[in-house]
């Protein structure tokens, strides 16, 4: 058979496989290059297509799947952004947010209609394509540890302005082409917009909430998060808006129930990165025709005038509010090269405009460069920025890692809520380390077969959901004629930092007691950081944190580290955390999480005394987080009212979540002071002037620390 008669191929079998093929090697070749993965994947879509070797047709699978990965692009877009970065920034990311697009959109029309000679509708298209920006270096900047400076958090939270404002120019110019221009389009259309927004913001997380407190099958999860995005698709098509501005609203929305680093997000990330973006990646690139740059020099000049007008308009942009808000010039560039960059918002604004026939194959190939020129730049500037950044230490603000013996030991036992316990677990643990969760089953060494078997499954139920999540684990089974000691036993053994566990009770008792025996004996065989979790819900829809914190807590060798481990939680589920506190220890926690997690919202009420469970019992609901940080006897801050803790939330919080901390008692000479230096220092040379006990007392503390 001719090779003719057999390309372009036509067999879905061998289509789906081409497609796999390029998914798979484009990567692997471009990367050596430097290319970026959207450009990589584009050029390999040009490379197979109709105007390149022709070796596949652009037929229905690529316009179906193509569809589903432009919203799947949009969506990941809102599901990604930090909403705590945006709100700690707010009026400094909205300023941002509003240079960004006005200064690129002003530039892009009157260059696109008066150079370029576009009708209005097609300039302003164009316009909207330089407005937008993906934040394609982000990765440069995580990688520096610069994620919590102010300069990327206000580019984190500008794209959430200018993305949205150029897909709402998007929506608008889309029906005035359809001719919809009359007045009475405009009322219902407003109408539309705010009944779809309303409906999103308010309806989605009360849904999605009830979901997964309902079922915990990760498949199920994954379809009507799924579900929901295309639901959000099509109520924004009603609203006479576009369908990719639904599904970005869907991933704000559905931001703060889908943790970053969570198993579910990691399905999410993995079948859009896998399947649905590539296909529509690879099928817009089989529609660019390059020997048009070839043919003539139009779609050169296009390209040229592009990249030029999009490039200037995002540095004026930065510019400006480096000026307004006296920023360091290196943070100046950070903004521009994380908003020069033009990717999913960009593709998505071509496509449409194709498809509408405002865009000829000269623009849609333009674009082409135009992407991958900004994002070259947008990488190189975010270097430059980041290594200045780095060498000014005034600038950063990210919490010192080194020193952190961070090893969480997680004991586990047979029909226990694993899922909560390991979602607690992997949004404590410090990514940056990237140490593994270690997961113990111990069981009586006369137990029988199926008991032990059952705690082996336990245990595998565990690894697959951190696995999931592409967090290591390692996993640990051991008899032992005492449970609580086989536990400390190994936590010695791993030479862990804590212990995770869930909320043992005495089983069949009948006195009243709170704790277990296995809990008892852990909290008198250890000095290590004990965390006693009672998740009630699953962890991802709390709403709120409330910690009540006991004075002189700041005393106690673990002080820090139990700080840091909530901080970490509550940033991924980007809840409010309201400290109930004394004022003394609140002076010194306000100015570590001031310095060390500023962008967790936190609030700060003095503490009522020994009445404070029962006069907060109003304030938290059950589907909030209640945290008491208690203390063991003989420890600074312990007082005989931590006796009556059990009675207090048995009264008042029998449906709350609970959570109970038992700091570390004893410090080690590498810790403390590496997590916060300069306040350990300044607790102590406040404190040791005073006279009497508290003096005696720091002095003892110095001498176990020692």
């Amino acid at each position: 058979m001719p090779i003719a008669n057999i390309f372009p191929i036509t067999d879905p079998t061998w289509i789906f496989f081409l497609v796999l093929c390029i998914i798979l090697f484009a990567p692997i070749l471009l990367n050596r290059l430097h290319i970026p993965h959207i450009v990589g994947m584009l050029l390999a879509g040009v490379l197979i297509g109709p105007h390149g070797l022709d070796l596949l047709q652009r037929d229905s699978s690529f316009e179906i799947f193509g569809n589903v990965g432009l919203l799947y692009i949009m969506f990941l877009a809102g599901v990604e952004i930090d909403l705590a970065d945006f709100n700690k920034n707010r009026n400094k990311s909205i300023v941002f947010g509003l240079t960004t697009f006005l200064f690129p959109f002003a530039i892009g029309g009157l260059l696109c209609h008066y150079f370029l000679h576009m009708e209005w509708e097609g300039s302003l298209l164009v316009a909207s394509m330089f407005s937008s920006h993906t934040l394609v270096s982000y990765a440069i900047v995580s990688r520096y540890g610069l994620s919590h400076n102010r300069s990327v958090n206000m580019a984190v939270g500008g794209t959430i302005i200018t993305d949205t404002l150029s897909l709402i120019v998007l929506a608008i110019i889309s029906q005035m082409v359809h001719g919809h221009n009359d007045p009475y389009f405009w009322v219902t259309m407003a109408a539309g917009v705010v009944i779809f927004i309303t409906g999103v913001i308010y309806l989605f997380p009360r849904i999605a909430r009830f979901f997964f407190r309902t079922f915990s099958d990760p498949v199920q999860q994954f379809i009507f998060v799924m579900a929901m995005m295309f639901l959000a698709a099509i109520g924004a098509h009603v609203a006479g808006l576009e369908g990719l501005l639904g599904a970005f609203f869907a991933g704000i929305v559905l931001n703060r129930l889908i943790p970053a680093g969570s198993p579910l997000m990691g399905r999410i990330e993995f079948v859009g990165n896998a399947i649905f973006i590539p296909y529509f990646l690879i099928g817009v690139g089989m529609l660019i025709d390059m020997s048009v740059f070839i043919k003539g020099i139009d779609a050169i000049i296009v390209a040229i005038v592009m990249v030029v007008g999009g490039t200037l308009g995002k540095y004026i942009a930065a510019w400006i509010p480096q000026k307004l808000y006296k920023l360091h010039k290196a943070e100046g560039l950070m903004l521009f090269g994380l908003s020069e960059a033009h990717a999913a918002g960009t593709l998505a604004v071509v496509m449409v405009g194709y498809e509408l026939g405002l865009f000829n194959e000269t623009i849609l190939n333009a674009t082409l460069v135009f992407i991958l020129m900004t994002c070259i730049i947008s990488s190189l500037f975010a270097e430059k920025a980041s290594r200045q950044l780095i060498l000014n230490d005034d600038l950063t603000t990210a919490p010192a890692t080194k020193g952190d013996d961070e090893k969480i030991l997680i004991p586990m036992v047979a029909n226990q809520n694993v899922e909560n316990l390991m979602q607690v677990a992997m949004m404590m643990r410090n990514p940056k380390l990237n140490r593994g969760l270690i997961g113990l089953n111990v069981v009586y060494d006369d137990s029988s077969q199926k008991q032990i078997e059952d705690g082996r499954k336990c245990l595998q139920q565990a690894e697959k959901i951190a696995h999931s999540a592409d967090v290591p684990m390692q996993t640990q089974s051991r008899l032992a004629t005492n449970l609580s000691n086989g536990i400390v036993h190994a936590l010695r053994e791993n030479d862990a930092s804590e212990l995770l566990l869930g909320m043992h009770r005495r089983e069949g008792a009948n006195d009243g007691s709170f704790f277990g025996p296995v809990t008892l004996g852990l909290l008198a065989g250890t000095s290590r950081q004990i965390i006693i979790v009672r998740p009630t819900m699953p962890m991802n829809t709390l709403r709120r944190i409330h910690v009540v914190v006991p004075a002189k807590a700041e005393f106690e060798a673990g002080f820090f580290r139990w700080v840091n481990r909530l901080s970490r939680m509550a940033g991924i589920l980007g809840c409010r955390v309201i400290f109930h506190t004394h004022p003394r220890t609140q002076d010194i926690l306000s100015r570590y999480m001031a310095t060390y997690f500023a962008k967790i919202r936190a609030e700060y009420v003095p503490s009522a005394g020994n009445n404070e469970l029962r006069q907060m019992a109003d304030e938290v609901n059950d589907d909030h987080l209640l945290v008491v940080v208690c203390a063991r006897k003989g420890s600074v801050s312990y007082r005989p009212a931590f006796e009556h803790i059990p009675e207090q939330i048995e009264a008042y919080y029998p449906n709350v979540s609970l959570m109970m901390i038992f700091p570390d008692e004893y410090a080690e000479d590498k810790e403390t002071p590496t997590l916060f230096n300069p306040l350990t220092t300044n607790i102590h040379e406040g404190y040791e002037t005073h006279k009497g006990w508290l003096g005696e007392l720091m002095e003892k503390w110095k001498r176990i620390k020692n």
